[in-house]
């Protein structure tokens, strides 16, 4: 039985250390802080009794839940990161406990009122009576993807504390970065030494996924030039309204806002302008291949549109590729998929199997040889003031882990015998 009062401490001793990365830095990891929970994360490893653990100069933890039987099983691992995103601040999280939700409005913030509702998070609603952890509405949470880590840890110290039950050598890694895209750039597939893996980075109970978008990042830059308004006649050149030019001839309909399963978007996150120059940054995102080469071309060809009809060069568009769809990698070995989705339906979970629309370690790491499909962590709303987590979620995330070890040993063993 899983101890519901020790996974509640060890995660609210994870999600008050701030980690959030910084796509600006060109460091490893991006900010210094993220070695506060780095180094944390390997004394507990070490605690609990885990073999062959490490951190190295980049803060990538990996160790080893040796082997209790006799034999040969397949190397598995389970993967989650530490970092927390940069778009929204991670700083001085003071977690709320609801015990017995209810089932109504949940107020995060008196003063500012702010209020965690299911009549607009409606995912909340199945939740009634179970145990949530939420932000106090100042702050993200963290459970992204700090309840992987705390998941695969009290696993970890499950299987310890249960010899009996039998599995292969396991490895565990623990790895910076992963919200600015580069948690797997570092990261030592063949140190690691696992078949295949399993982030634990997806939301709701259930969520079993191996494919996700092809993603990339685009610059667009926009040069104007500055002349003094009452002198601008036929010499001002403002770049903001040629921004705004490309910004509406982009597919309107064709964004996160309005686009769900495997439908493909445009994202602008970000504009700095001045009249002298703007930047506008976009993430440009699709499941299908094609039509994510197709999406680029477009922004490119845009770009020359614009300068055509300006006679001049004006606008550039910088291209670079993040991660790929990991469908590819894994179908080859759907094994690692049935075993996962094998040890929820004999937990009595539903596998809800479907696309990311997103991307994890795991897609990247894919793509390096570590075939690595997403499993639930429990959290929802990530990367905002409204992000939380049901206990009860939490829990059965480790009842998946220990199954999917059992799992694999047992399997193997009836191949073998």
């Amino acid at each position: 039985m899983i101890n519901k009062q020790a996974l509640i401490d060890r995660f609210l001793s994870y999600v008050t250390i701030d980690t959030e990365s910084d796509p600006a830095s060109d460091a490893t990891p991006s900010t210094e802080k993220q070695w506060d929970l780095a180094n944390k994360l390997k004394e507990e490893l070490e605690t609990i009794g885990m073999s062959d653990v490490s951190i190295d100069e980049n803060a990538y933890v990996m160790a080893s839940l040796p082997s209790n039987v006799d034999h040969d099983v397949p190397v598995i691992g389970f993967i989650a990161h530490f970092d927390t995103t940069p778009d929204f601040t991670g700083k001085d999280v003071k977690p709320k406990i609801w015990e017995n939700y209810d089932g109504g409005d949940l107020l995060l913030n008196t003063e500012e009122n702010i209020v965690l509702s299911p009549e607009y998070f409606d995912d909340l609603k199945q939740y009634k009576g179970q145990t949530i952890i939420t932000t106090d509405g100042t702050t993200l949470l963290g459970a992204d993807d700090k309840a992987g880590i705390t998941e695969i840890m009290e696993a970890m110290q499950y299987l310890i504390a249960h010899p009996e039950i039998k599995h292969g050598k396991i490895r565990v890694g623990f790895t910076p970065d992963e919200e600015i895209g580069r948690g797997a750039h570092k990261f030592d597939v063949a140190k690691f030494g696992a078949e295949w893996a399993y982030t634990m980075d997806g939301s709701q109970i259930g969520e079993l996924e191996y494919e996700n978008f092809n993603a990339a990042g685009a610059i667009v830059h926009i040069e104007g030039k500055i002349v003094h308004p009452g002198y601008a006649k036929g010499k001002m050149v403002n770049s903001m309204y040629i921004a705004t030019d490309y910004i509406n001839s982009l597919p309107r309909l064709e964004t996160p806002e309005h686009t769900s399963d495997r439908e493909g978007f445009f994202h602008l996150y970000s504009i700095d302008g001045s009249v002298d120059g703007t930047k506008l940054e976009y993430i440009i995102r699709d499941h299908d291949k094609e039509h994510f080469e197709a999406r680029k071309e477009m922004m490119i060809k845009l770009a020359n549109e614009l300068n055509s009809q300006l006679e001049k060069e004006v606008v550039t568009v910088t291209i670079k590729d993040q991660y790929f769809n990991m469908r590819e990698k894994v179908e080859p070995v759907m094994h690692i998929v049935d075993i996962a989705e094998e040890a929820m339906k004999a937990l009595d979970i539903k596998p809800l199997i479907k696309p990311i629309r997103g991307g994890t370690d795991g897609s990247q790491l894919s793509f390096m040889g570590l075939p690595c499909p997403n499993i639930f962590a429990g959290g929802h709303n990530f990367h905002g003031r409204y992000e939380y987590v049901p206990v009860e979620s939490m829990m059965r995330a480790v009842e998946v882990i220990v199954k999917i070890t059992e799992i694999t040993a047992y399997r193997q063993n009836n191949i073998t015998s």
